[in-house]
């Protein structure tokens, strides 16, 4: 993970995998059929675990309807952020552009194998919620999954950036994350126009 997250995928060699695992270059290829197989595998584990993470703060089936929408947005913001302060090479390997495709290249499974289809996967769990606040509101709900795209994107960006500087403290981020998310959503309008040309 390490070496992905430092290097890139196309920059690490069997030779140092092998190395840094202490195993000979066989053993890599017997397990994971070589370097791709091994990216494939770390890709699609950090995916499962950041995606199941951000779910499991959406949904809580204890107090999923008695939760107020604020707070669920609060808690996904949290997942995110404790996942990039606990596995920072692991959110690292995910921003990259991960290699997909024809037959020389790797396939990763889940979410398409990329960080945008995993943004894709937390965003459709989103829309669920925004449509729900969008109904209340007289907002028709068609508009969700453009706002749930906008939304994942705001928090993954900041995400991004947050990795690197660390600062502020990650429970600030997310409130004023959620700061900017919630009152921009609370000032809704049901048929936005543009002011200017």
């Amino acid at each position: 993970r390490r070496l992905f997250a430092e290097k890139g995928f196309e920059a690490v060699t069997v030779e140092e995998i092998a190395a840094k695992a202490g195993v000979s270059k066989p053993v890599v290829y017997e397990h994971f059929g070589g370097k791709e197989g091994l990216y494939a595998v770390l890709v699609d584990r950090e995916m499962s675990y950041l995606l199941d993470s951000i779910s499991g703060a959406l949904v809580d089936t204890a107090d999923a309807h008695r939760v107020p929408a604020r707070v669920l947005l609060e808690r996904a913001g949290m997942a995110l952020f404790d996942y990039i302060e606990r596995y920072p090479d692991g959110f690292r390997i995910l921003v990259r552009d991960t290699p997909i495709g024809g037959d020389s290249e790797m396939r990763v499974a889940s979410s398409g194998g990329t960080f945008a289809g995993l943004l894709v996967d937390v965003a459709a769990r989103v829309d669920d919620l925004l449509a729900t606040q969008f109904k209340a509101h007289g907002i028709s709900t068609k508009w969700a999954p453009l706002y749930s795209q906008m939304l994942v994107g705001m928090v993954a960006q900041t995400g991004q950036w947050w990795l690197d500087v660390r600062k502020p403290r990650k429970e600030e981020v997310v409130a004023h994350l959620v700061n900017l998310a919630w009152n921009g959503l609370g000032q809704l309008e049901a048929k936005p126009r543009r002011v200017g040309r």
